[in-house]
């Protein structure tokens, strides 16, 4: 996983996501999801293309299962598209990056 990512868990979810104004793409996957390991690539570029306003952001449901219950994570990748700390779309699914892009200008 990219270092460039914020690493969000339980603990510090709410508070990292009041902090930023920005899209917050947040990435919900786990070590054994092969479609999450084959997404990620594409999130980082796409974040770090966005000349700072989208922050790519990830939570290992593994680890955090409270988030991923709370926000209603089924299936993995899901991508939660924050603005203002709510939550504004999501996309289900290793999806190709113009299908994420486009969602992500309707945002930005």
């Amino acid at each position: 996983m990219a270092d460039s990512a914020l690493q969000l868990s339980e603990a510090t979810f709410d508070a990292e996501v009041g902090k930023h104004q920005e899209v917050l793409m947040v990435d919900f996957w786990a070590e054994w999801c092969a479609p999450c390991r084959a997404i990620a690539p594409t999130l980082d570029q796409l974040a770090r293309e966005s000349s700072g306003k989208v922050i790519l952001a990830k939570v290992n449901v593994d680890e955090n299962p409270a988030l991923a219950a709370r926000y209603g994570i089924r299936s993995i990748p899901t991508i939660l598209l924050l603005k203002g700390g709510a939550v504004v779309d999501q996309i289900v699914g290793a999806v190709p990056k113009a299908h994420i892009k486009k969602k992500l200008d309707a945002l930005a």
